[in-house]
């Protein structure tokens, strides 16, 4: 009797867990939405863009129930087989990060043409593709604006991961916005043909400071976190990307140019919890709808009038249209 007594009293416990946990605003697990997210070749861990996308999803599955699935390169050797796999898992929603993948993307879009794909960093014309780009150069031209205000050697550095049309936009509005403080600044400029390797991007680092480069400024995911360490060593300046990447190296990054994955990869998330659908097309995010901006500038004596500058020169931006390229 004691034992039917005590499995009654479990059973009983267990539904009232169950009636708290539903009462959280969640759906239940059997309603939720499956997303699944294909990386670049950096992987999780690269300080920038794919823990900025893969913080938008954890955002989403606390906050919207749903339910992910992600794969690296490195499980599945080609970025196809591992967008066939999550459209064959039954994801609702595969997202591809980053235009490296577009090709392979485009494949499984076309083998499946039921199934809806979100694309970052890369247009598509396919009716299932919904294509989301960032005006990088607007918030490259604020970092060259900041870099300019800050060197003490009228010398300044750009760090590509590869040389590539995105890259170019990073690159073209640093230069512009540099130039706009002083006209007169020199920009060292290097692509290290690759976006995972560290390494790299500090022998980079030491050879920009060697010809005096003292604020130094990478788009090149996990490279660049090579040059913003080394900047750290030699006590130099340098701004991040993508992310806020202040505490990879404290005592050197003084602000960083942030494209907003994490939000985006959210109301994309919300979209298709709410209507069961996202939107279609081409969707463009900059200063004017706060999917670029720059990250708290910190480090420097003078952050207060710096921030200050920076944020009059986003106002002069969005007037004049985001005219930064």
């Amino acid at each position: 009797m004691k034992v039917k007594i005590s499995l009654l009293l479990l059973v009983a416990v267990l539904m009232v867990l169950a009636a708290c946990s539903n009462q959280q605003g969640k759906p239940p697990a059997s309603n939720a939405k499956h997303i699944g997210v294909m990386l670049t070749d950096d992987g999780l861990g690269d300080q920038s863009f794919n823990d900025s996308s893969f913080k938008g999803l954890e955002k989403a599955r606390d906050d919207l129930g749903i339910e992910f699935d992600y794969r690296e390169i490195a499980e599945t050797d080609t970025y196809e087989k591992g967008l066939t796999e999550l459209v064959k898992a039954g994801n609702d929603l595969v997202i591809g990060v980053g235009f490296s993948m577009q090709e392979d993307l485009e494949k499984v879009a076309k083998k499946y043409p039921k199934k809806h794909f979100l694309l970052i960093d890369a247009v598509s014309e396919l009716k299932n593709v919904t294509s989301v780009t960032f005006k990088e150069e607007q918030g490259s031209y604020l970092a060259g604006a900041l870099a300019a205000m800050t060197t003490k050697s009228d010398v300044i550095g750009f760090v590509g991961g590869v040389d590539a049309e995105l890259i170019h936009r990073f690159e073209k509005g640093f230069q512009k916005g540099a130039k706009s403080v002083n006209p007169n600044i020199k920009i060292l400029s290097t692509y290290a043909n690759t976006f995972s390797d560290a390494n790299k991007g500090s022998k980079i680092a030491k050879g920009m400071i060697k010809k005096k480069a003292d604020v130094l400024y990478a788009a090149a995911g996990y490279t660049g976190v090579g040059v913003l360490k080394e900047a750290q060593a030699q006590g130099k300046y340098a701004i991040g990307v993508d992310s806020d990447q202040y505490y990879t190296a404290e005592k050197a990054v003084i602000s960083s140019m942030v494209k907003k994955v994490d939000e985006v990869v959210y109301q994309f998330s919300e979209q298709l919890v709410k209507s069961n659908q996202i939107k279609n097309g081409h969707v463009i995010y900059d200063l004017s709808n706060d999917g670029i901006d720059m990250a708290r500038i910190r480090v420097l004596k003078d952050a207060e009038t710096l921030t200050k500058k920076v944020n009059d020169l986003k106002q002069k931006l969005l007037k004049d249209e985001g005219d930064a390229s």
